[in-house]
Formats: structure tokens, C-alpha cells, sequence
């Protein structure tokens, strides 16, 4: 097997993430029928290798693994990841599509279960700019050892 380069890894991982824009928002989803944030990260993280097959993250569990790998500004391929001061962990997390934009699943709650839910409350996987005045810590899953699959 020939390994991809960072930027090929890069590069799949971004065309993982546009194809599911507009996806719904389905909170716990982690599949193409409807993603919530970490749902959607695992799926795009997963497809390039940085993340195993057989468990299941959350926001501050994929922040775990790779929060050694800090960046102070963002770029493609990165994750901001929001922190919450209250609940002292992050509990929102988003793929940057570059220095301004992350495409990411948003706008429900754990009360948006049904595509229903999901329509009335506009939430879909979508494109934001990225939220600075929020706790947002960037890290890149890309400087990190892939997690390859025995």
C-alpha cells in the first residue's frame, strides 16, 4: 500500500465533508442519514484513517486525541473545537474549510431526533464562519499518528 501525503489526506477529507452539506442534523447521528457534530467529524476523520472504526467519540473525546496537536490560528483541514467554561469541556466541534469557514452539523440539540425536528429547527450540516469571540481552541487530526485499522 503507497501512503498518501498530508495534503492528499487533506484533500479527501475535504471532499468527505462538502459531500455531506445539508445533511440533517440528528442528535447522536453518525451516518449519512443525519450527523451531529462529532457524528459528522468521526465520519470525515474515519474516512481518511485518523480515527479507528469501533468507538464512539464525542466532541471532547475527539479533542482528547488530538489536542496535542494545537495550532494557534485556523487552516484547512483543522478543528475548532468550542469550549465550555461552565461544563469545563468542549462541547461543540467543526471542520475548517479554510481561515474563515467550517462546515459542520448545527442549529439542534439533544431535542432534534426526527428530520422533522431537524427541519423546524434549521439544522443541517452547514457552512459558518468560524465563531472567535467564542472559547475556541484549533487543533490539526492531520500532524497526528493515524490511528490505522489492524
Amino acid at each position: 500500500m503507497i501512503p498518501i501525503t498530508y495534503d492528499q489526506r487533506i484533500a479527501v477529507a475535504m471532499e468527505v465533508a462538502r459531500s455531506f452539506h445539508g445533511t440533517p442534523y440528528i442528535w447522536g447521528g453518525d451516518d449519512p442519514s443525519g450527523f451531529d457534530c462529532s457524528g459528522l467529524i468521526v465520519e470525515i476523520l474515519q474516512s481518511v484513517n485518523l480515527l479507528r472504526f469501533d468507538t464512539d467519540y464525542t466532541a471532547d473525546g475527539i479533542y482528547n486525541i488530538f489536542g496535542d496537536c494545537k495550532v494557534p490560528e485556523p487552516y484547512q483541514g483543522c478543528l475548532a473545537c468550542y469550549y465550555n467554561k461552565a461544563r469545563k469541556r468542549i462541547v461543540h466541534i467543526e471542520f475548517c474549510i479554510n481561515r474563515e469557514l467550517t462546515i459542520g452539523a448545527s442549529g439542534g440539540g439533544s431535542k432534534t431526533t426526527t428530520l422533522g425536528k431537524a427541519i423546524k429547527d434549521n439544522a443541517f450540516v452547514k457552512y459558518r464562519p468560524i465563531y472567535r469571540r467564542a472559547n475556541v481552541v484549533f487543533v490539526d487530526p492531520f500532524k497526528a499518528s493515524p490511528v490505522y485499522l489492524p
